[in-house]
């Protein structure tokens, strides 16, 4: 091996120290959990400000989008925040619809101080069960009956007064005057007596003549005597009626009186006593006074009683309860605005303002209301009606398919109610960007944008922070004690989670899926005493198996040749790559055979997976960089010609990103020097046109999935992956693979430019230019310039 060789692999050979995150156990001892103490929220700083001024902020459009992933403690925070914030506030109004007796479709809202909505109820039940009480036995007072018998008399005097006059009339021609069954009739008399029917019929028919003449006569008469009757009864009538209503008054005032006192200072309760009293007259009379109904049903007329007069309290609040705060999980139409229902009585159905259902937005009225964005998106009509609602500040139930329901049918309308609420929504930062960019009422309606970690630094105090959790949970669902070592094993997954050294995954919902899973294998093997590093370890090891399925079924096929990958040897051209895949939630990585072949031509390098669509975008570019490379590397003498082919063997899906830049210039640059690359090292990383290499992501996996597939077919010492430097922080490896390289089985090298990955995979030096502007003869790059000047002179011909 040449010295600049050596030099090379010893820079760029990573020892074990850097394959992991250095933490001791011993760090996690003084994160115990006490039984009064706050859940802690780790990081989050710059939420935690946007926060504390957008639930602060009064003015309207000051709404909070907060954008992170689940699992990162949105919620938690806010809820946190909004227990203090919202304690603070004053208790908002409560609300009630009331029946509108001018218009029942209509019916009115009602605001009352906290507290009172169910004092108001008890009190009009109270109100209605005392009206049962009083009616209709209070018209049998005898002051009552006696101003009846008043005025039935005055309209008997003068009905038997006319009929007197008929009468005497009648008699002095011999008839006389009955009454049956309600009816006047007339009979003659003969010899003081009336004849009957039979006895009429005998008489003869002169005289029958003269008795139809007296009896029109008569008829007249009676008629000219009782043509003010209808006046009479109607006076009767209305003096009846007036004495009806003022003793029903009389008897109603004192308890109306009693309500008013009772709620004088609530000036909307005030108004709708005066509406009760300008109805309530007539209701009692119409329902509890109603002479044409028998055997009146107390209970039937108690619910005609509540339907008219007992107010709905849509939400009852506790006094000095502070301002409400409302987590909506299915922010349907429904859910969230309100609805009318319907109830069904002897067949057909009905509704009334007793049937009008609060929401969320009346909930949280006067307080804080939390939705999910992707759940709100995804109902019909709910975006653009809560937009609506946040900018005209008024609640409005409706049914949103009305336009489409059946012609004629019965509905309500009740009157808008007042919004002051604070909405804060949840979602990532997909929506956030997309609401914004296609959504100009979005930007007016949500100005706060509070921004939620995805990674935290890990820092002692944070680390700390996060074993407190841990443990926080642990005690929360009498799980054993988490050992030091355990806590451990636990936060390196979440750095493994968040693929950084020195930075810890926000989202702490991963983490205790392993915990649970952890303690379940614990009680399930019958242990007793703390819960161990052992535990997690085994918890970690199913949670692979359970989803290692399709990468076993990968390696398996590499080790029966379907896929041809070696782990051994040299070849021209070929060099194994590193991808990963993601299926589910199935993310491994796996080995790929990448070829390069060129020939003399004028083509430029071909991208075999973009000529057959493939290849995505950002591959594409990676591949066109390898153009650049070339040109700027070796054209600065003479034109680069080539014609070349790049491939990714038996990749039969869509490629996308530039992870495999660094791998296919290798490749391309071995198919025109004609020198081997060891098989058994494997890359990854992107290059930029001047050979430096760039980050790339998945590196854990893409390690891991190389050692596996050499572990399978046996490691010879010499196998290893060539990584780039930028990506060291990345490295979170399983102890399998720190061990191996620990025993020189396995190696890992990390390189900044192609040079050192090129001298590692060909075994030769890279070549440095002279001052003449050459490379050494045999160095890698002084073949491929010799190579690229000979395809040259074939298709320009050479200069004499």
């Amino acid at each position: 091996m040449p010295s600049s060789v050596k030099l090379t692999s010893s820079l760029t050979r990573l020892p074990v120290e850097k394959l992991t995150a250095q933490l001791s156990a011993d760090q996690f001892s003084y994160a115990e959990v006490t039984p009064d103490v706050e859940q802690i929220i780790i990081g989050h700083a710059r939420a935690k400000e946007a926060l504390e001024f957008g639930l602060s902020m009064e003015a309207p459009g000051f709404n909070v989008f907060a954008m992170g992933e689940h699992g990162t403690g949105r919620q938690t925070l806010i809820k946190q925040m909004l227990a203090t914030t919202a304690g603070n506030k004053e208790t908002p109004y409560e609300w009630c619809y009331i029946n509108n007796f001018d218009d029942v479709h209509a019916p009115h809202n009602l605001y009352v101080s906290p507290g009172d909505g169910k004092q108001l109820l008890a009190r009009i039940n109270t109100f209605i069960d005392e009206l049962l009480d009083l009616f209709p036995e209070i018209f049998d007072n005898p002051s009552y009956q006696r101003q009846k018998s008043a005025v039935d008399r005055a309209f008997n005097k003068k009905y038997d007064q006319a009929i007197a006059e008929v009468e005497e009339s009648a008699l002095k021609d011999n008839v006389l005057l009955y009454e049956e069954s309600g009816e006047i009739g007339f009979s003659p008399l003969v010899d003081g007596k009336p004849l009957n029917d039979k006895e009429f019929a005998g008489l003869d028919e002169g005289k029958r003549a003269d008795f139809y003449l007296l009896l029109e006569k008569l008829e007249n008469f009676l008629s000219e005597k009782l043509i003010e009757l209808p006046q009479w009864k109607r006076i009767s009538s209305d003096k009846l009626r007036k004495l009806k209503n003022e003793t029903a008054e009389q008897a109603i005032r004192p308890f109306l009186k009693e309500l008013e006192l009772e709620f004088a200072s609530n000036i909307g309760v005030m108004k709708y006593l005066s509406k009760v009293k300008s109805h309530v007259v007539d209701t009692v009379l119409e329902i509890l006074v109603d002479e044409s109904v028998e055997n009146r049903n107390d209970k039937d007329a108690r619910k005609l009683m509540v339907e008219q007069f007992l107010p709905n309290l849509l939400v009852s609040r506790e006094p000095d309860a502070g301002a409400p705060v409302i987590y909506e999980q299915n922010p349907t139409f429904q859910n969230l605005f309100g609805h009318v229902d319907f109830a069904s009585f002897q067949g057909s159905t009905y509704t009334s303002y007793r049937l009008i259902r609060a929401g969320a937005l009346h909930k949280a009225n006067g307080g804080y209301l939390i939705l999910e964005a992707d759940k709100l998106l995804n109902q019909p009509l709910v975006w653009a009606r809560l937009k609506l609602a946040l900018k005209s500040q008024e609640i409005t139930i409706e049914n949103p398919y009305s336009e489409y329901s059946q012609q004629g049918s019965f509905s309500l309308q009740p009157e808008k109610i007042p919004l002051n609420v604070k909405v804060i929504l949840l979602g990532d930062p997909e929506i956030y960007y997309m609401l914004q960019d296609y959504d100009q009422e979005f930007t007016e309606l949500f100005r706060v944008l509070a921004d939620f970690d995805q990674y935290l630094e890990s820092n002692e105090d944070n680390l700390n922070d996060y074993a407190h959790l841990i443990r926080q949970r642990a005690y929360k669902y009498n799980y054993p004690h988490v050992s030091n070592e355990a806590v451990l094993e636990l936060v390196r997954y979440a750095l493994r989670r968040a693929e950084h050294q020195h930075k810890i995954s926000a989202n702490i919902v991963q983490v205790n899926d392993l915990l649970d899973e952890a303690f379940y294998l614990w009680k399930q093997a019958g242990s007793q005493g703390e819960l161990t590093a052992n535990h997690v370890a085994l918890a970690l090891a199913a949670k692979q198996r359970r989803t290692g399925r399709m990468s076993e079924a990968w390696l398996g096929e590499i080790k029966e040749k379907q896929v041809l990958i070696d782990t051994e040897g040299h070849h021209i051209g070929k060099v194994n790559g590193l991808t990963v895949l993601e299926i589910g939630d199935s993310v491994f990585g796996t080995p790929a055979r990448i070829t390069a072949t060129v020939y003399a031509g004028s083509e430029g390098v071909t991208d075999i997976e973009r000529e057959v669509d493939l290849g995505k975008s950002i591959h594409s570019k990676g591949v066109l960089l390898l153009t650049g490379y070339l040109g700027h590397k070796y054209g600065q003498g003479f034109p680069v010609s080539i014609s070349a082919n790049l491939a990714i063997e038996q990749s039969y899906g869509h490629i996308d990103g530039d992870s495999a830049s660094m791998a296919e210039l290798c490749a391309l640059i071995s198919a025109i020097s004609l020198l081997p690359i060891q098989q058994g090292l494997a890359i990854t990383g992107s290059i930029n046109q001047h050979g430096g290499v760039q980050s790339i992501g998945g590196v854990n996996e893409k390690i891991e999935g190389f050692y596996r597939l050499c572990k399978d077919e046996g490691l010879t010492g010499k196998q290893g992956v060539i990584i780039p430097r930028t990506n060291v922080n990345n490295l979170m490896l399983a102890d399998d693979v720190i061990e191996a390289v620990k025993n020189n089985q396995f190696a890992i090298y990390a390189v900044e430019d192609i040079d050192q990955a090129l001298e590692l995979l060909m075994n030769e030096p890279a070549g440095e230019i002279s001052r003449t502007g050459r490379y050494p003869r045999k160095s890698i790059h002084g073949l491929v310039l010799n190579k690229l000047s000979l395809f040259s002179d074939l298709l320009n011909g050479t200069d004499e």
